[in-house]
């Protein structure tokens, strides 16, 4: 099979037009198929299900006694926070228990330092005139979202196979004090799937900003969402900051949202000890406390971070023939053709896919107008604007696998269809 860039202007159009066709025949089939989030299919949000079974009566009291049904507990039950604190490798000291949504967390993190102020920060962000924030890309859209709500500048930063480019990284952070902050999804980041080195990590750590407020987001959001082979292994960023004492720059923030009920987890910001004690007293004027029955319902259901572990592996069986499905759609209709890239993750709930510059908009429409929804091109990048038009996030995890097959196959057909146009034009 010839690459298509290899192809004559004669052999081209020939296969246009029989792309053109299956196109046309799979549009027929009248699909009304969503891959544009990653979200949990139902077979996995059933794994918990157990947890709505337990007698109520044995989620009223805490270990010490507490009645979790009334207020109290701020930073959240002690055996939550040990169980947080034994999956991230911190001290209990250093975990606040919040409510369903690390994303909300995201936020309200941002909120507070706009408006009140970091600890070791000389006034809040909201008063320092422009501010900027460093996006690696492609990237969470929802992190991106946050920023240009706030008005605040992002500075793309590219990934590498390692992490973020981080001398880049580097020059922005030590020489701007208007840059306060970076986004970071560190394993099996949000689309590629690229975990962190342990030397980007050590960089992350050794970081000497030019603010005195500037903050890692550490969105540990698939820490333990492993669907390969060989897992990956990241290296605990607090540890790395322990060396060059520094571990009041990061905030870490974690979720059961893909882990039990994305409607009804749990999430998690962990810190250094002086941080973690100057966000509760913020805390303190917003809220009595999050949903600590909830808290006290995952912990008698997981045990453990083991537990948690363990259930995990049930979810890989149900991402794994996934991923699976659309990885193997890609590499038998696409990698001959020449006219695309991709990674195949170990774990996370994404597949980045680049293809020809100028290619993206026009892909994502055509499968729209097939009946399959992705994610809008352009989504991985602040502002929703990917300079080069080529990137797009596919989310495997929620259709069925018949119904997923026909996705891929109609991406697929799609993407050899605007490559010739393009090639051709």
């Amino acid at each position: 099979m010839k690459k298509y860039t290899d192809m004559t202007r004669e052999e081209l159009q020939a296969e246009y037009e029989v792309v053109s066709a299956q196109y046309e025949q799979l549009k027929s089939l009248g699909l009304h198929l969503d891959m544009s989030r990653g979200k949990p299919n139902p077979a996995q949000l059933d794994l918990s299900m157990g947890m709505l079974r337990m007698d109520p009566f044995t989620l009223i009291h805490t270990r010490k006694g507490t009645d979790v049904r009334n207020y109290g507990e701020l930073a959240g039950v002690d055996e939550a926070k040990e169980l947080f604190a034994e999956l991230l490798g911190v001290g209990t000291n250093q975990v606040i228990m919040g409510g369903q949504s690390s994303l909300n967390l995201m936020y309200d993190t941002v909120v507070k330092a706009l408006t009140l102020g970091v600890y070791g920060g000389k006034e809040p962000w909201g008063k320092q005139g422009k501010l900027k924030f460093l996006c690696p890309v492609p990237g969470y859209d929802r992190h991106f979202a946050i920023c240009q709500e706030f008005g605040i500048e992002m500075i793309n930063i590219p990934m590498t196979e390692d992490g973020p480019d981080m001398e880049l990284v580097r020059n922005y952070v030590e020489t701007d004090p208007s840059v306060k902050g970076i986004w970071c999804v560190p394993k099996y980041s949000n689309p590629q799937g690229i975990t962190y080195s342990d030397d980007t990590v050590r960089a992350f750590a050794a970081l000497k900003p030019a603010a005195d407020d500037f903050r890692i987001f550490w969105d540990n959001a698939y820490l333990i969402h492993d669907h390969g082979r060989t897992p990956d292994s990241l290296l605990n960023i607090f540890d790395a900051c322990k060396a060059y004492g520094s571990e009041d720059m990061v905030y870490e923030f974690i979720s059961t949202s893909k882990v039990t009920f994305s409607g009804a987890g749990v999430a998690v910001i962990a810190s250094s000890e002086a941080n973690t004690k100057h966000l509760l007293k913020q805390m303190g004027i917003q809220t009595i406390g999050y949903d600590k029955i909830n808290q006290l319902r995952h912990v008698r259901f997981f045990k453990n971070a083991q537990g948690m572990r363990d259930h995990m592996e049930a979810h890989a069986a149900l991402i794994r023939p996934r991923f699976d499905c659309v990885l193997g759609y890609l590499e038998q209709e696409l990698t001959a053709r020449g006219i695309g890239s991709w990674r195949n993750p170990n774990g996370g709930y994404f597949i980045s896919y680049d293809g020809m510059k100028g290619s993206a908009k026009r892909c994502v429409q055509l499968c729209k107008e097939a009946g399959v929804v992705l994610t809008s091109a352009g989504a991985t990048y602040p502002y929703g604007n990917d300079p080069e038009d080529k990137n797009i996030r596919i989310a495997p995890s929620f259709p069925g696998i018949e119904e997923l097959a026909q996705c891929a196959r109609l991406f697929c057909v799609v993407q050899r269809l605007v490559s010739l146009e393009l090639l051709l034009a």
